[in-house]
């Protein structure tokens, strides 16, 4: 069931939903992996002796990993084949996943973890490729929304997760759940996977362009990371510097190529560049929130763990309503319109969190946090069907990483710009960074509703 004619428009109904399943259940875990280490890094860092400072390693390593090797697995995905590059990654996933467990000391599950992260890129890194094969392009928004959906709710939902399994089980469970999921996902996509209907002839792997791309995110994560923990002013200034020189020379290298590994030529393309700026907008401003509003809940208004887990769900739960809805109606409404809207939702959704009264009641808070999940749900799933089918389908490696590597630098952006709210504001650290949000979101709705203007290229 591997191959799929070039003629063919997506896979017929009973392989269709077996590819589907296998990259839900891989993104979910990769998604859920970045996001779960959170909760549980206090009783990790006092189960291995470290520090807190060093514990955070535990999920930087993770972040970095799948940032510095998203674009250079997504070109290897366009010649030799979304299947094969998405199989690899999972079972490199599930080895890892079952070396983290077993970690004793910070050194090793750093290691595990890192290790982990490249396994993760491999999944995000063709996901989208994969969905534009396995669905006919009438039904591809269909796909897209299913996507989103699961990368939104993972997102979202990951802390209630992790603190569901904290409290029946040892942290350790929160990598050995990989492996049975994903042994059945490795079985799924052994069986049910498409391959690609053209591999990319004209490219070839260029090793340098992989090395500058690695040096050129993992100094930009850095960067935002030692500036979201306080390091050095020094320290953090040189990795700017160091960014921006190997940046100058990476992005020169990528306009001599053919088919470049930082997809410039894709850049070229306004709907596709606008589309992106919009999704590293509407990320950040969620990563402002989901980040900074647990503080607020726990340390403002005293509830605990399980109620501030509680009133977080209306999020992904309006995510999941909306998200369907969103891939119904693309081809029907323009995308750019769709989006708008659904950011503009968002955008009300933060200021009014905001705005929340001193005391507020669990409703007060419920149905705001419903109003941001469901614009969320309304604008991600059209953002990525254009970001996807704008693409050349050869290149559909090459958008798809893009999208990955848009979604974690609007998330790594957000963690950073909470704590430069709570370092400035202090007590009022919610509060700012939410309005922060509300600004980001609007921004994105903006550039959004732009893309009206543009015609789609053939």
């Amino acid at each position: 069931m591997s191959s799929l004619s070039s003629q063919q428009d997506g896979l017929p109904v009973p392989q269709r939903y077996g590819a589907i399943l296998t990259i839900a259940l891989g993104i979910t875990m990769a998604v859920l992996d970045g996001v779960i280490a959170n909760v549980a890094l206090p009783t990790i860092a006092r189960d291995l002796n470290a520090s807190p400072a060093e514990s955070i390693w535990i999920v930087n390593a993770y972040q970095i990993a799948i940032v510095i090797s998203l674009l250079t697995l997504s070109f290897l995905g366009d010649m030799l084949g979304y299947r094969r590059v998405y199989q690899v990654g999972l079972g490199l996933f599930i080895a890892t996943s079952l070396f983290c467990a077993l970690s004793s000391t910070l050194d090793v599950l750093t290691v595990a973890r890192i290790l982990q992260g490249f396994g993760g890129a491999a999944l995000m890194s063709v996901n989208t490729a994969l969905i534009r094969i396995i669905y006919p392009q009438r039904y591809l928004g269909r796909g897209m929304a299913i996507n989103s959906l699961i990368v939104a709710v993972s997102t979202a939902a990951g802390p209630t997760v992790a603190a569901a399994i904290l409290s029946v089980a040892s942290w350790q469970w929160l990598f050995l759940i990989n492996v049975p999921i994903g042994i059945v996902a490795l079985w799924l996509a052994l069986r049910f996977l498409p391959d690609n209907p053209q591999k990319a002839q004209k490219q070839k792997f260029d090793p340098l362009s992989a090395v500058m791309n690695a040096l050129f995110f993992g100094l930009l994560i850095s960067a935002l990371s030692g500036f979201s923990q306080g390091q050095s002013g020094m320290l953090v200034g040189a990795e700017i510097i160091a960014f921006v020189i190997v940046g100058w020379v990476f992005i020169r290298r990528q306009l001599t190529l053919p088919v470049p590994l930082l997809p410039v030529d894709l850049l070229r393309i306004p709907v596709f560049s606008l589309s992106l700026c919009t999704s590293i907008c509407s990320f950040c401003a969620q990563m402002l929130a989901m980040v900074s509003l647990p503080f607020f809940l726990q340390n403002g208004l005293g509830r605990d763990e399980v109620a501030t887990g509680l009133l977080l769900t209306p999020w992904p739960l309006a995510t999941m309503a909306f998200a369907p809805i969103a891939g119904r109606l693309i081809g029907r409404v323009h995308s750019g319109l769709l989006g708008g809207m659904g950011l503009a939702m968002f955008a009300a959704g933060l200021f009014l969190l905001a705005l929340l009264p001193h005391n507020p009641s669990s409703i007060d808070i419920v149905w705001r946090m419903a109003l941001c999940g469901a614009g969320f749900g309304l604008f991600q799933s059209p953002n990525n069907h254009t970001i996807i089918s704008s693409a050349p389908r050869q290149r559909s490696g090459g958008a798809s990483g893009m999208l990955g590597t848009a979604r974690l630098l609007g998330q790594s952006s957000g963690a950073a710009l909470v704590a430069l709210m709570f370092n400035l504001f202090n007590s009022h650290g919610t509060h700012a960074a939410l309005i922060l949000a509300g600004v980001f979101a609007s921004v994105a709705a903006v550039v959004s509703m732009s893309r009206m203007t543009q015609e789609r290229p053939a």
